[in-house]
């Protein structure tokens, strides 16, 4: 009896102890598709479009023009429904995408029309026109509330050196107190501050010429950190700390955390002569449910 495995030819003889059966079980290989049932399993291309396109997104349905779709170009859109690739059909015929189809409409109207969205929708439509590539969209909401808000605040917390390690900092601080202690909250101290030199207000005065004249050992001593979980600045800038104090529990929000914070005094620690650290210390209170 002879067993082929690939190319290689085995002969048997009667002396075996193995049938040809369980040779054939053993050196079994798995089957390889055949030109012909390659081409069974996937459509030729290019794929022809009708002119009016039905659309399942996410299991929402939309119909708009195969000329909409190819509005722009340089899109994800335009590209999927160029023939240029396959696009499964669900079981009435609509071509699928697999995505969430909430805000596809508004992909749709701004394709038709030009039209944006209100701006509650805006973020998540901005979203969505990052996933399709449609750079017109991008830069038209990019210039719209809260967007455009949004881009000013970045470039303010890029002078914030560390400001996202600061932030995941006082979320690691402040889960780790709360499983410490088992409590439904954590409080830790934060300091911001704008300006790096101390000021009193008694030496005020005086405070400009100590700050553009000072040697290399008076800037040591004024050197320090603040006896704080977290210390954000200081920075150059309009914006204050106030401002500062909104972005972070802005950002913290986002993530899902809810946050409260007050101040709780100055560092007020000795310096030289009768300058203090007068830095404002925050108690912020992260509830984790």
């Amino acid at each position: 009896m002879v067993v082929v495995t690939g190319q290689n030819k085995v002969s048997a003889t009667p002396d075996d102890a193995m049938s040809s059966s369980d040779a054939e079980d053993d050196f079994q290989e798995p089957a390889t598709p055949t030109a012909t049932q390659a081409g069974q399993a996937l459509p030729l291309l290019p794929q022809q479009f009708p002119e009016v396109v039905p659309l399942n997104v996410g299991g929402m349905f939309f119909t708009t023009r195969l000329s909409t779709l190819r509005r722009y170009e340089d899109t994800m859109l335009a590209a999927m429904f160029s023939g240029r690739h396959y696009i499964p059909t669900d079981a009435e015929g609509r071509y699928f995408i697999d995505r969430d189809g909430t805000y596809f409409g508004d992909i749709l109207n701004f394709l038709r029309s030009g039209d944006l969205p209100p701006r509650e929708r805006v973020r998540s439509v901005y979203k969505e026109a990052q996933y399709y590539s449609i750079g017109p969209l991008l830069d038209n909401l990019e210039d719209i509330q809260p967007l455009k808000g949004e881009k000013v605040r970045q470039a303010f917390l890029g002078l914030m050196p560390y400001y996202k390690d600061h932030l995941e900092r006082i979320i690691e601080i402040a889960k780790l107190r709360a499983m410490q202690r088992k409590a439904r909250f954590a409080k830790l101290k934060v300091c911001v501050f704008k300006e790096e030199m101390p000021i009193t207000p008694y030496e005020c005065p005086h405070f400009n010429s100590l700050r553009f004249e000072r040697s290399e050992s008076e800037t040591k001593l004024f050197e320090h950190h603040c006896e704080v979980d977290v210390s954000f600045g200081p920075w150059e800038a309009v914006a204050d700390v106030y401002d500062l104090l909104h972005c972070i529990v802005t950002d913290l929000s986002a993530r899902g955390i809810t946050v409260d914070h007050q101040c709780i005094g100055v560092c007020d620690k000795h310096l030289i002569n009768h300058y203090y650290c007068k830095r404002p210390i925050y108690e912020f209170k992260i509830t984790w449910w």
